[in-house]
């Protein structure tokens, strides 16, 4: 079973950053694509930032040129650096595999964005 726990949300003003993380445990991390995901109230979850097992990314519109996903396959942790937040990045951020979910969701990490 794969276990994972992301960290880093909190509140932030728009136009502030905030850097998430998504700690996995297990062996062969190094060989998944991995991907940050988000949901809104009433709204379906998304993906929003995605890298593969090489180090490729690939954004949603809405959150391209303002997010940067990598990954340290060494800790075995994905990263979500997130500049420019607007109110409507406010949503709970969840980490995965990409493109399968190999994972169960777990309590992802609550970012807020309010002045």
């Amino acid at each position: 079973q794969v276990h994972l726990v992301e960290s880093g949300g909190g509140l932030v003003q728009p136009g502030g950053s905030l850097r998430l993380s998504c700690a996995a445990s297990g062996s062969m991390f190094s060989i998944y694509g991995m991907g940050w995901y988000r949901q809104a109230p009433g709204k379906q979850r998304e993906l929003v930032a995605a890298i593969t097992s090489g180090g490729s990314t690939n954004y949603a519109d809405s959150v391209v040129g303002r997010f940067t996903i990598s990954r340290d396959n060494v800790k075995n942790t994905v990263y979500l650096q997130m500049n420019s937040l607007k109110p409507e990045d406010a949503a709970v951020y969840y980490c995965n595999g990409v493109p399968g979910q190999f994972a169960s969701w777990g309590q992802g990490t609550q970012v807020t964005v309010s002045s």
